[in-house]
């Protein structure tokens, strides 16, 4: 059988100890910025002055704190959101913006078709390809994703970022799926901005963060005058609160994927062919079936608990191990592994329960059974 999956290159991951000096970093910005009686109460709308929630705008200055940025802005539209109201504030219908050479995210896809962007391929996995486009002088700004376009994507985020800072070229990053899993997301190593969903991170639905340049988020607030668009008090407390415990809590996901594709490698469930982390859209383990049942696991598993499909990714929904087609963007790139290979994220779950799941649901399916012991 030719299909087989690529070498991953999966990102570094934090570990336990390493979240809990993230937490209790997190806790001291949070004091540097509120006063006690302030964590309990919320207001709302374009307040005089900042122009938005006082709270909203102490939340932001924590964030900023903790990432070590100049400003940060709380933005409705999740990640997209986030991505779309940087790209916005930064750039014109026509401009050229440097891109890796990859399937895109749909919805920054969208966004840039309708922002009129002219995206400019380099694959960045080859240091010679960026480095002859940024010395054409022909970009202002390039934009890269943190976590992987294509599953072989082997480029390292900061060496971009350096490539393009040197050839004076500003930088947004994509930080969904990354920010507080890796050690320093993208404007921690120098991007003007990283864009990531709140939602993913624990938060309400709907929050996305901008964080970086004071320039850059001095002109997201400009965009986002109306008080529509504003994210209220409530919700940036909301934001706040779920932070404090995701770093710990990811690091533990994280142990637990490593465990499950060291088991499945190690050949512990039969109709597993091979098994490999990933960071494909969030750390995961991509799994290869021996036959072509891939499409049909996701419901089998879920007979047995698992969620059979996202709700934000990793949002405060979502408990049970995760089994689910590849991304959108993994399949455009090697769409052959839509009928052999699916990613499971254990969420909340150890690793006991995962290979149980994926055991079960195999045998069902090598039975042809409806899912009934």
């Amino acid at each position: 059988m030719s299909v087989r999956l690529p070498r991953t290159f999966p990102l570094p991951a934090v570990t336990v100890p390493e979240a809990l000096a993230r937490q209790f970093r997190l806790l001291e910005c949070t004091a540097r910025h509120f006063e006690g009686p302030q964590l309990f109460a919320a207001d709302a709308g374009v307040v005089p002055g900042p122009g938005r929630p006082r709270t909203t705008a102490r939340v932001e200055a924590v964030l900023a704190d903790f990432f070590g940025a100049e400003a940060a802005a709380l933005v409705q539209g999740a990640g997209t959101g986030a991505i779309r109201a940087a790209l916005t504030a930064v750039l014109e219908a026509d401009d050229r913006l440097l891109i890796h050479r990859a399937p895109v995210y749909r919805t920054t896809a969208h966004t840039l078709r309708g922002l009129g962007l002219r995206a400019v391929e380099a694959d960045f996995n080859d240091p010679r390809e960026p480095a002859l486009a940024l010395a054409s002088g022909d970009f202002r700004w390039a934009y890269v994703q943190h976590t992987r376009q294509r599953l072989a994507d082997s480029y390292d985020l900061g060496a971009v970022l350096t490539a393009c800072r040197a050839a004076g070229v500003r930088t947004v990053v994509d930080d969904n799926y990354a920010a507080l899993r890796v050690p320093e997301c993208g404007v921690e190593l120098g991007a003007d901005a990283s864009c990531f969903s709140l939602f993913k991170l624990h938060g309400p639905e709907g929050v996305g963060a901008v964080v970086g340049t004071a320039d850059l988020v001095a002109r997201v607030h400009r965009d986002n005058y109306s008080g529509g668009g504003q994210v209220q008090g409530h919700q940036a407390l909301d934001v706040l609160r779920a932070l404090t415990h995701v770093p710990v809590m990811w690091a533990v996901q994280s142990q637990v994927a490593a465990e499950v594709a060291g088991r499945l490698t190690a050949g512990e469930v039969p109709g597993v062919a091979e098994a490999a982390l990933a960071n494909a859209q969030d750390r995961c383990v991509l799994v290869r079936l021996a036959r072509p049942l891939a499409r049909a696991l996701p419901a089998a598993a879920a007979r047995h608990g698992a969620a059979p499909y996202p709700v934000g990714a990793n949002s405060r929904y979502e408990i049970a191990p995760l089994f689910y087609r590849l991304s959108g963007s993994a399949l455009a790139d090697a769409p052959r592994l839509a009928d052999w290979a699916v990613r499971i994220n254990p969420m909340r779950a150890g690793a006991d329960l995962v290979v149980d799941i994926l055991r079960r649901a195999l045998a069902d399916l090598g039975r042809g059974a409806d899912g009934a012991d």
